[in-house]
């Protein structure tokens, strides 16, 4: 049984099928994805493949995995130690093998407290949900990461984000092609690339630390703010900013490929 999570903690548990030998039935032999179709790339690694790109990738230990799929209000979730065997058509080997594709689906399953599908991680501290302070020392997550995909109605995605226990604190997004840090429950925001092109890797910093959140993209400074709090983590994947209401169908997708992600903490 796998837990299922929320971002206020464990709201109940589901099963996820495994495979022989403990890990997650992985299904994605033969998948083509709209993003690989977009590519002109429709060579998916096997899941034995997609297992050893995703320890390149990210340390499973860090992280746990929630999903587009489960039951109204309770998406299926992936915790460590599963995480580190996982693979499905939601998070999988790009055809590279140098990073993985996490797909969110607008007519995907979503979570009590959102309108919205994703595939994205959450991060842990060991086996506990991650929550800290940026009163006291450093915060930090690195990811190198691009968005491949987008759904055509409302194509915005949610990449990255820094979360507490109720709500974001700050969102990197794609909107209708502006990358754009987003803060103050989405009323303020400084662009990132203002003519971002899909497919396109990028390397995007966070740091919260001394009361403060700033946000680096390719290495050059973009904002720095003064915000404290607690209870917060580090998340990062698809989370795809759209429905059937906003006019996409079930099957549209938000993809972004992450290459590396890392968290650092110090006193």
């Amino acid at each position: 049984m796998l837990p299922r999570a929320t971002a206020s903690g464990t709201r109940s548990y589901r099963h996820v099928p495994t495979r022989p030998g403990g890990g997650v039935v992985a299904g994605i032999v033969g998948l083509v994805t709209t993003a690989t179709v977009a590519s002109g790339k429709t060579s998916i690694p096997s899941a034995d493949e997609a297992v050893a790109t995703a320890a390149r990738v990210l340390d499973a230990s860090d992280w746990y995995l929630t999903l587009p799929t489960g039951s109204k209000g309770k998406p299926d979730t992936v915790r460590p130690p599963d995480l580190a065997d996982y693979s499905s058509k939601w998070f999988h080997a790009n055809s590279d093998k140098d990073g993985i594709v996490f797909t969110a689906n607008a007519g995907g399953v979503t979570t009590s407290g959102s309108s919205y599908p994703r595939t994205e991680l959450r991060e842990m501290n060991g086996a506990k949900l991650a929550a800290w302070s940026n009163t006291k020392g450093t915060h930090t997550l690195t990811v190198r990461q691009a968005v491949t995909a987008l759904p055509a109605a409302k194509p915005d995605v949610v990449t990255a984000q820094i979360h507490d226990a109720e709500d974001d604190v700050l969102e990197v997004r794609l909107e209708s092609g502006k990358l754009i840090a987003q803060y103050n429950d989405g009323r303020t925001d400084v662009t990132l690339d203002p003519r971002y092109t899909l497919g396109t890797p990028y390397d995007l910093t966070l740091t919260a630390s001394a009361g403060r959140i700033r946000v680096s993209y390719n290495g050059v400074k973009k904002l720095d703010i003064a915000k404290r709090g607690s209870g917060w983590y580090f998340k990062s994947g698809s989370y795809v900013q759209s429905n059937a209401s906003k006019g996409d169908k079930a099957s549209a997708v938000g993809v972004v490929v992450i290459y590396k992600i890392d968290t650092k903490h110090t006193s």
